[in-house]
């Protein structure tokens, strides 16, 4: 794209969180805690991308609160913390990940094979812990400054469990990811016949500071949801906003960069809503990139970051009830 577009501003801090280190459990970074009371295991992730600080930010207030829970077990990891080690606010796009996206390794032919990253190896130190989680909320953040959105991947319990934290407003179902296998939908949680569930928050744009607050409230959201906490005991995390009725998308098609010349047709924004089927968005070279629809959903148009073979939107409609 030969577009320019301004930097975002670093409206987060990014703390120290070495201290986090040795972690409980004997995998760094990792704590578990057990109410010593029967209920399911609930997993919060942070910092899956080394520059999605919101993430990170949530785990780290939560440990700083010795946030304990109710019943069951609560687990908190914080994730690629290799890559986060790494960021610079002179270079923020820079350490989204080191060797490779560790939100594109857990299929298990990767995990189970020779190939060795940095983000294979600590894939390979979590796994233990993540086949333990029957809850899993993994906090990411955006590129642009799109409407905070939950995926709920492609099982319809990912749906039911977004509606049971009942935040954001948007909730995502599509079919996995084609460059590779997410954690949301690693093992059991992508597995129609497990009971196991997970679900994907994207906060909004990754340095602005209504990302934080925001990841906090819905992971307050989650722990209630996923029983091991009471309303009372998250009341001081959760926001004072009345939640919008929530709207299903279900995506359909995703538009893959073919050429080194890919532009949009305007500076569209994530769940804007093209009216009309044909109407053209982008160009990917001389070829014009449309709408196959009416009322088409535009799901994180990628405007700063459109390279050949990346993903450039994801299209999606809106659905009242998501079959799976």
């Amino acid at each position: 794209m030969s577009t320019k577009f301004k930097p975002y501003p670093i409206e987060l801090p990014t703390p120290d969180l070495s201290r986090w280190r040795a972690g409980n459990c004997g995998v760094d970074y990792v704590y578990q805690y057990s109410s010593g009371k029967p209920g399911k295991n609930a997993m919060i992730v942070g910092l899956t991308h080394g520059n999605e600080i919101s993430g990170g930010l949530v785990v780290n207030q939560l440990l700083e609160d010795e946030f304990r829970p109710r019943s069951g077990t609560l687990t908190l990891v914080l994730n690629n913390i290799a890559a986060y080690e790494r960021f610079s606010p002179q270079d923020a796009d820079a350490t989204r990940y080191i060797d490779e996206d560790m939100n594109r390794v857990w299929d298990e032919a990767s995990l189970d094979g020779p190939r060795q990253t940095i983000e294979l190896q600590r894939a390979r130190e979590l796994r233990p812990i993540v086949d333990g989680a029957d809850y899993l909320l993994d906090l990411h953040s955006m590129h642009e400054a799109d409407p905070p959105i939950m995926m709920g991947g492609y099982c319809k319990k990912g749906e039911l469990l977004a509606r049971q934290i009942g935040v954001p407003e948007y909730i995502i179902m599509d079919k996995g990811h084609a460059a590779g296998k997410r954690l949301r939908d690693y093992g059991g949680f992508g597995d129609r016949r497990s009971e196991k569930v997970a679900v994907l928050l994207e906060s909004g744009q990754h340095f602005e500071k209504n990302a934080f607050p925001l990841a906090l409230d819905v992971a307050a959201r989650f722990l209630v949801a996923a029983g091991v906490a009471e309303k009372a005991d998250v009341a001081r995390y959760l926001m004072d906003y009345q939640p919008t009725p929530q709207k299903i998308v279900d995506i359909t098609d995703a538009i893959t960069i073919r050429s080194d010349n890919f532009r949009f047709a305007d500076n569209f924004i994530g769940m804007q809503v093209i009216e009309k089927k044909g109407t053209v968005i982008g160009y990917d070279g001389d070829e014009e990139v449309v709408t196959p629809y009416d009322q088409c959903v535009l799901i994180q148009p990628t405007l700063r970051h459109a390279h050949c073979g990346t993903t450039a939107v994801r299209l999606g409609r809106l659905v009242e009830d998501y079959q799976d």
